[in-house]
Order: structure tokens, then sequence, then C-alpha cells
């Protein structure tokens, strides 16, 4: 009896990661399309500061664990080092775009030939939940326990539009991982990513939309039942910069 493969190669563990969290998930997908387009065995991961920690021990393939927020300048010099090798960066909403939107968004200004894949789960995850710069008006965090405020606070930070809008990158996208259907758009939009990369096309970058139930204080299913009704009306998933 044939015996389909259900996970990549490279990732011989079960993951860490909360029930319900888009970060194994979304991972995995990355893996899939990195082994699918016969890197496996030549790519390095260069994690931010965040439940991406998680990723350290999940896996076969070379990671770099980045000081907070540095995780695009870490891909920066290993990409002009090594230019044959697929570098990306696997980050939080919090270490992408809030302490390390300098070194994210100057690779995109360089349109650096690297892949920038992160997780948007509107609140710093790893350290209780405290409002991110992607948390939602109103929304309920540490940090926001009556709602966020946006008069006082900003608004939230729609990350690949405004590198699509500014820069002259490669790529860019937001997906989400909740359901059949998602996964399935996540990863054409994770292939073309890498794939700009692999054509030394420049900078792509891809951001997931996910939950954090424990932070929510929700049921896996509520929160999921939450992103639909709120979340992608803030964050619509799709293609905002197409390669060529």
């Amino acid at each position: 009896m044939k015996v389909l493969k259900q996970v990549p190669d490279l990732i011989n563990q079960p993951h860490d990661f909360c029930p319900g969290c888009a970060h194994g998930t979304f991972y995995r997908i990355i893996q899939e399309c990195i082994e699918e387009l016969g890197y496996a065995r030549n790519q390095i991961i260069c994690l931010g500061v965040g439940c991406s920690c998680n990723l350290n021990p999940l896996g076969k393939t070379d990671k770099f664990q980045c000081a907070h927020g540095r995780a695009a300048a870490v891909a920066t010099g290993m990409k002009r080092v090594r230019p044959d090798t697929l570098i990306a960066t696997y980050q939080g909403d919090g270490d992408c775009g809030v302490i390390g939107l300098a070194e994210t968004l100057n690779a995109a200004y360089r349109n650096e030939n690297i892949t920038v894949f992160t997780v948007n789960n509107s609140n710093f995850g790893m350290t209780g939940g405290q409002m991110s710069w992607s948390t939602l008006p109103g929304q309920k965090t540490a940090t926001s326990v009556a709602g966020r405020d946006c008069a006082a606070t900003g608004a939230p930070l729609h990350l690949p539009e405004l590198i699509a809008r500014e820069f002259g990158v490669a790529y860019a996208a937001r997906c989400a991982v909740h359901d059949a259907k998602s996964v399935a758009q996540a990863k054409n939009f994770v292939r073309e990513a890498l794939t700009a990369q692999l054509g030394r096309e420049g900078y792509s970058i891809v951001e997931a939309v996910g939950v954090c139930p424990t932070n929510q204080g929700l049921a896996p299913l509520e929160a999921v039942k939450r992103l639909k009704e709120k979340t992608l009306a803030e964050y619509p998933t799709g293609e905002f910069k197409t390669r060529g």
C-alpha cells in the first residue's frame, strides 16, 4: 500500500505552539515549498525573538537565532555572503514590525534578495499579550485593558501594503491559515515569494494573519471565529505586489 508523506522531511518532531496558533501551520507550509523547490538542504532560516523561538528545536534545517528585531539585517549579510543559499527570516509581528521595523524597511528599501515571513497575531504573544502595532482598534490586551484607543496609540500597521507601496520590491502578500482554502492560498503566496528570491528578483515578504487563543482568553475555535469576523476585515488577504 502506498503511504503518502505527511510532513516535510526536515520537520522531525511535533511543534510546541499553543493549540490554534498559526505558527505551526505556516512554518510547515514554508518548509513544504522549500522542499518542493529543491532547497531543503540549502537554506538558512533567520529566527526572530518571540514565539518563533519555538522553531529552534523543530526540524533539521540550518537556523540562526537573531537578536530581537534584527533578522532582516542578519539575513542580508548571509545572502550577500552566500548568494546561492535560500535565506529567509521567520518573525512575529512584534519582532518584524515593531522592534525590527527599521531593519525590515531598510532591507526592503535596498531590495535585498531575501524573503521575510512574519506571523501577525495582533499582540506580543511570548511576553504576555501586550499591545502591538498590529493590535486591532478596540482590542483588549495586557497593556490596553480597556481596548486599543487609536487616537492615543496610532492605527494598526499594515506592513506588506506599506512595503509594496513605498519600495520597489519583488513581491508582497498577506495570507491566513485558518482553513483549507486559506492554507492553499498561503502556499501559493509562499511559493511566489521564494521563487522571487531564487530568481534573484529582490525582496519578498509574506505576512500570515493568525490568532493567539492563549492571550486572547479564547478557545481555538472561538479565536478563529473572531479572526474571520474582525481581523480579516482589518487585514485582508491578497497580493499587494506581484512578481514582474
